[in-house]
């Protein structure tokens, strides 16, 4: 599988999408990417997880976390295909049950992939990753399937995250234009 077909199949689906759009940013955009349309084609979803997969595979990590929501089923294909033990973390905390903010079975000092579908700021990365260490997990890789190359590389890299990117939207829009 090739970066070219994958974006062709992301562009069928309907998750390439253009107009005026306003990101979690709050920045506008003339392309958004809507990969909650994935969950809905399993061959995709398959083509996705496989993509994010081949970026990071040679790195070491004992756990990974989807950021919430659209990266959950990322993660959990991963995690299934690769038989590698996955956490969750909840977006709002409970103040009920156990109370957990990151649920699953984890150790304090493991290290954990975070997973997250598009990044711009790489804000959500950055609180996941904050509750993550802050429950004694090491964070160390972020796995990503388009970077919208608006500095969430940079801002990622300068917490000292590696941030390793299936697809860039410049890649995308040369794509979808010829």
């Amino acid at each position: 599988m090739n970066n070219k077909s994958l974006i062709h199949s992301l562009h069928q689906i309907g998750s390439i999408k253009f107009g005026e759009f306003i990101l979690k940013s709050g920045q506008t955009s003339k392309v958004y990417m809507d990969l909650r349309q994935i969950i809905s084609y399993p061959s995709v979803l398959r083509e996705v997880s496989d993509a994010i997969w081949n970026s990071i595979s040679n790195q070491h990590f004992d756990l990974v976390c989807g950021v919430p929501y659209t990266a959950l089923p990322i993660a959990t294909c991963i995690s299934i295909k690769h038989n590698i033990p996955m956490i969750m973390r909840r977006k709002e905390k409970k103040d009920y049950g156990t109370k957990q903010q990151i649920e699953g079975t984890f150790k304090p000092g493991q290290t954990c992939l975070i997973i997250e579908d598009v990044i711009t700021t790489g804000g959500s990365i950055i609180e996941t990753a904050t509750d993550l260490e802050a429950a004694g997990l090491i964070v160390k890789d972020v796995a990503v399937l388009v970077n919208r190359e608006q500095g969430a590389k940079e801002n990622l890299e300068k917490r000292k995250y590696h941030v390793h990117s299936v697809l860039t939207l410049s890649e995308i829009l040369s794509e979808t234009s010829s």
